[in-house]
């Protein structure tokens, strides 16, 4: 089990970047975990990078683990109503 660090900042503009290379790491991890605990600047955009995450990983079979996550993240989540699908309370 690899654990995936997502950068101290994930907006838009690192959205792309960061989503390309936790694919190349999803695919290759049978149980992945993303550390969020380093996410200091963020938007929406983490939430959809870490939505797109959770699918790739559905589809693949595999479960996924996101841990750290850092209050404004589970604000957001819990804004847009995805709260309980990215579990970020576990």
């Amino acid at each position: 089990m690899a654990s995936l660090a997502l950068p101290a900042v994930l907006t838009m503009a690192e959205a792309r970047g960061t989503l390309a290379s936790l694919e190349a790491a999803l695919q290759a991890d049978s149980q992945p975990v993303i550390d969020a605990s380093a996410l200091q600047t963020l938007d929406t955009a983490a939430v959809a990078v870490l939505l797109q995450c959770r699918r790739l990983a559905a589809a693949a079979g595999k479960p996924l683990k996101i841990a750290g996550a850092p209050p404004k993240l589970a604000e957001l989540a819990r804004l847009y109503g995805v709260d309980e699908v990215l579990d970020l309370a576990s």
